[in-house]
């Protein structure tokens, strides 16, 4: 457990990337397998993971994102992006994912299939939209953890315009909607905010007891 906090106060929102280091092939897969197995509500991930490589999509991502630096000079760029008007058809799939994985037959899990359709189809979209969105930040925490552990630097970003992210990237086609963006790599020399002490509530001023 000391190790995690260590890291966890290693770990800080980089601003400066070191454009000539790159993640391994192998710590991109562990990162990805994090990433994979995240918590969702009822485990429905109801959202896909885009990992942009191609240089000409990071550079128009950069201006969608007010211009910030690490767009090109991470080594990996990731976007989260929730699947907009999730309903009937994902939670079938999940259900049918569930049988195969546990080697259990469809109709023994119809009952909890239909408590999933029930809760969550009859919601407005407009909510169901704010539901899928947020569970895409459970799994940029589970980034954010891993990354730590494996000494990569992380930046995880709200500040774009989603819409043009949706656009350079052909998310709208997709079903999608850009919540997220996540920079990953190592920290430039510098990088001045990598030596700034972390500021944090204190324990009295952040939890309660009742």
């Amino acid at each position: 457990m000391s190790t995690f906090l260590e890291n966890q106060n290693w770990r800080y929102a980089t601003k400066k990337f070191d454009a000539t280091k790159k993640i391994t092939a192998e710590d991109l897969s562990t990162l990805k397998e994090a990433i994979r197995l995240s918590a969702s509500s009822y485990g429905l991930q109801p959202y896909k993971i885009i990992i942009v490589e191609n240089e000409a999509l990071r550079a128009q991502l950069q201006g969608a994102a007010y211009g910030q630096s690490q767009i090109v000079d991470a080594s990996h760029v990731i976007v989260f992006a929730n699947e907009m008007n999730f309903g009937e058809e994902g939670i079938v799939n999940f259900g049918k994912n569930m049988s195969e994985t546990r080697g259990i037959p469809l109709e023994s899990i119809q009952g909890y299939v239909e408590y999933m359709k029930s809760n969550i189809t009859g919601l407005p979209e407009e909510t169901r939209n704010i539901w899928s969105s947020k569970q895409t930040y459970l799994a940029l925490g589970n980034l954010l953890n891993v990354a730590a552990e494996l000494k990569i630097d992380a930046t995880p970003m709200e500040g774009f315009v989603p819409a043009q992210v949706n656009e350079i990237l052909g998310l709208d086609k997709l079903g999608l909607n850009a919540t997220l963006i996540a920079t990953l790599g190592y920290r430039h020399d510098e990088d001045l905010t990598q030596h700034y002490k972390k500021v944090r509530k204190s324990n009295e001023d952040l939890f309660i007891t009742l």
